[in-house]
């Protein structure tokens, strides 16, 4: 499922104005922009890149993103997740399993995001591809978004959706955690290999970081990480950390040996703000990784990238205030996000990865309670019906 490329507004002496401008073309883009145009709203949603393409994250689909998603009209099962129902934490020799609070689904964000760019499209929103903007500033109408390509756009009201990168002239107030470099490369594995990563999510510990493997669609494993800035630069690369990993657990080297890698490279991410909760946002309707970054363990990014652009759009369309939202927001993701940061800056240490062994092998249910403690309060989510016509209505996974 693919969106139509779309050219840049023809060059002019004169701005365009539009009424909603959606800026960026992910989950949280995507999902406010086809919620504001099925609620009749005009929207135009700009995407920097001109098609669909590779992110670095976790592909991690928990049941409050597929819920979600169902909302919207897509059905990750028929696009090709896997299920996931059960966590394995290793280090070293040492390897700790237990099954998830919820059933999860696993899916390339690749495919994820064509498929909610297309709803948005067929919700009525206009998608502008291969448009990247230089810089916002506020104007008498409102908005006036500068683009690369030299045209600008005047907007009434706008949504930030740019993920991990800021803006030019907003950038994000300072992180609790934010010395880490984010690493994605997906492998195509043996069969044995496939089979003995079914239905799991495993998270593994390493010298100075951590990170996770499982399978999406296609029997393809994504494996992503997160490691210290220092100890990349000690380890002499990417090459060297990914050895050093590998000799050091034992589990994780088992699934990859004599596995091939899909690209030479693997994609990269830095600075990444862990912790990062908003606080203002200057008029703007920040949504996704620019309202909110939870640490990529807890597998919460997308389902809260949605939340908050679900929420975002049930605000503004009750004529609540971005100031209003931000608060909001904040309230609702502060308790799990606090908790998923301190664990977060724990597993970088090695006090921290040893204490977190000790502990969950003495009681693997801890590994539940944190599963659970780290998601969207069930309270705070937008709960409805699909907000499109003739969306699917495949069943849910179940808790």
């Amino acid at each position: 499922m693919s969106v139509q490329n779309r050219s840049a507004p023809a060059r002019s002496a004169s701005t365009r104005h539009v009424d909603h401008l959606v800026i960026g073309g992910g989950p949280a883009g995507a999902m406010v922009a086809l919620r504001l145009a099925a609620a009749g709203r005009s929207v135009v949603l700009l995407e920097k890149e001109s098609g669909p393409h590779h992110k670095v994250c976790g592909e991690f689909l928990s049941r409050e993103a597929v819920d979600y998603l169902h909302q919207a009209g897509v059905d990750p099962l028929e696009l090709g997740a896997t299920v996931i129902s059960s966590l394995r934490l290793s280090a070293g020799s040492k390897l700790i399993a237990a099954p998830l609070p919820f059933q999860a689904l696993s899916l390339s964000r690749r495919v994820l995001d064509a498929a909610l760019l297309a709803r948005a499209k067929e919700s009525g929103c206009h998608i502008v591809r291969s448009a990247a903007v230089e810089s916002i500033t506020p104007s008498a109408n409102g908005w006036l978004v500068s683009l690369n390509s030299g045209d600008s756009l005047s907007a009434s009201t706008v949504f930030l959706a740019t993920g991990k990168h800021d803006l030019r002239g907003f950038p994000r107030s300072p992180a609790r955690q934010s010395d880490l470099v984010g690493f994605k490369l997906h492998w195509q594995l043996a069969r044995s290999q496939i089979h003995a990563l079914r239905d799991c999510m495993d998270l593994y510990l390493f010298s100075g970081g951590y990170g996770g493997l499982s399978l999406i669609e296609g029997g393809i494993a994504n494996l992503c990480l997160v490691v210290r800035r220092s100890t990349l630069h000690s380890s002499g690369g990417w090459p060297q950390l990914l050895d050093s990993i590998l000799r050091g657990n034992s589990h994780l080297r088992r699934l990859l040996d004599g596995a091939t890698p899909f690209w030479p490279r693997p994609l990269a991410i830095s600075p990444i703000p862990y912790g990062y909760l908003i606080r203002e946002s200057r008029g703007l309707w920040c949504v996704g990784d620019q309202a909110a970054v939870i640490p990529s363990f807890t597998g919460d990014g997308i389902s809260i990238a949605l939340h908050s652009a679900a929420f975002a759009a049930q605000m503004f369309l009750a004529g609540r205030s971005a100031a209003a939202y931000n608060r909001t927001l904040r309230a609702q993701l502060t308790p799990s996000m606090a908790l998923a940061t301190w664990l977060s800056r724990a597993a970088v240490t090695g006090t921290g990865r040893t204490a977190a062994l000790t502990a969950l092998s003495l009681a693997p249910g801890a590994i539940r309670w944190i599963a659970a403690s780290t998601r969207i309060p069930q309270s705070s989510l937008v709960l409805g019906e699909c907000v499109l016509q003739g969306a699917g209505t495949a069943a849910r996974p179940t808790a």
